[in-house]
């Protein structure tokens, strides 16, 4: 029960349209680490976005890509974020690794 009102909260809080959107901005950096950027350098507000209901943060910092939620999360909830760019991400070669660093923020590795 705890983990179906889980599921609940967290499908409400990260709803599919959000996640479609940060699915777009996270694809639109690593296609342009592939295509029109070496790297992104270590400027990361320079080239910020933020969803439009304002949940998630991308940030590209040379080769990596920091997404943050931006509301106080606990650590399940990164992990679960985690997991789904993991997901989303299986099997593209352009991406290593997406893994959450010790700033507690999600990072997906596109480095060489």
């Amino acid at each position: 029960m705890k983990k179906i009102i889980l599921f609940l909260i967290t499908t409400t809080i990260f709803g599919c349209s959000t996640k479609n959107e940060l699915y777009k901005e996270t694809d639109s950096f690593v296609q342009s680490l592939e295509t029109e950027y070496e790297s992104y350098g270590f400027s990361p507000d320079k080239y910020s976005k933020t969803t439009s209901d304002g949940l998630y943060t991308i940030s590209p910092i040379g080769r990596l890509i920091n997404v943050k939620i931006q509301k106080i999360v606990n650590t399940e909830e990164y992990e679960d974020l985690k997991n789904d760019l993991e997901d989303h991400y299986k099997g593209d070669t352009r991406v290593n690794s997406v893994y959450i660093c010790q700033a507690g923020t999600i990072m997906i590795d596109c480095r060489n």
